[in-house]
């Protein structure tokens, strides 16, 4: 194991922020026993390469620093507590945490019983815990460089409500079907971003867009097991991060990239941008 250098960090902002000099992890948890940062090379790795211990704590906050971490590295969280479903508390170190202030994640959930808490199909449902480790099945966050270039004419647009024209899209939808869209380019934000796709909204007389839930989600497993896929994606996993299955470019970072430069050519041409969030339609599911 290569040795890290552990700094004691900052309680704000929450999740991994880079800052020039390394990257301060924070996360919060009332009730937590210990926290542990995983670092990992791979988003399909069956166990993290390093495991930190994060001893600092303010206002019910954990972190740490580490100067030795950039912008790409893979990581999540093993949180340990008191697992007692009947008090609504159900920690399980044997499970990864995706960290819900991601800025990116990377992978995707591959169902098996190891990925829920407890044991699946005990007579107790959800009281048993489930003790096998489940990190070779589960997304990886992603520290991400928050830098841009917004171009110095970028800004808020201020269209009044009267005069807009809102249409609602659906990212993938919308640009698998667009004619002009480049081939390679259709069903993800740069294809929206796109100069055909932007001259087809402006044809249109659109003043903005709705964009139906570009968050990180997962797809049921539910629905993975009659081989189907959420379209809609209403199932977040991450209300941080861009989905990654929109990105031309990769997914260790490079959606988030993509997403900024879509939002600033859309900008560019007079169209605003809004999200649909729906705080209530999450990836938990089940007996979380």
């Amino acid at each position: 194991m290569t040795p890290v250098k552990v700094w004691l960090g900052y309680p704000y902002p929450l999740g991994a922020t880079w800052l020039g000099n390394g990257v301060n992890f924070a996360i919060f948890s009332e009730t937590a026993t210990s926290v542990d940062l995983c670092l990992f090379d791979e988003v399909e790795a069956r166990q993290e390469n390093i495991r930190i211990p994060v001893t600092e704590q303010t206002d019910q906050v954990w972190h740490v620093f580490l100067p030795d971490v950039r912008p790409g590295q893979l990581y999540a969280y093993r949180i340990s507590g008191p697992y007692e479903p009947e008090r609504g508390l159900r920690f399980n170190s044997s499970k990864l945490l995706i960290d819900p202030y991601a800025k990116a994640i990377a992978g995707q959930v591959n169902w098996a019983d190891e990925m829920f808490g407890y044991v699946v199909g005990d007579e107790k449902e959800d009281l048993v815990r489930d003790f096998r480790d489940n990190a070779w099945g589960m997304p990886k966050a992603v520290v991400t460089d928050n830098a841009f270039d917004w171009g110095e004419h970028d800004k808020r647009l201020g269209i009044p409500l009267h005069s807009s024209v809102i249409y609602e899209v659906h990212v993938k939808g919308l640009t698998k079907s667009c004619p002009g869209v480049p081939e390679e380019l259709r069903g993800t934000y740069a294809g929206l971003g796109s100069t055909a796709a932007i001259e087809y909204l402006k044809n249109l007389g659109v003043t903005a867009v709705e964009l139906l839930p570009i968050h990180a989600h997962i797809d049921d497993k539910v629905l993975v097991d009659r081989g189907l896929r959420n379209y809609w994606g209403y199932n977040t996993i991450g209300f941080f991060a861009p989905e990654a299955k929109y990105s031309s470019s990769g997914d260790h970072g490079q959606q988030v990239t993509e997403f900024k430069s879509m939002v600033r050519n859309l900008h560019a041409a007079g169209i605003e941008v809004i999200l649909d969030v729906v705080y209530n339609h999450t990836a938990e599911g089940n007996h979380v």
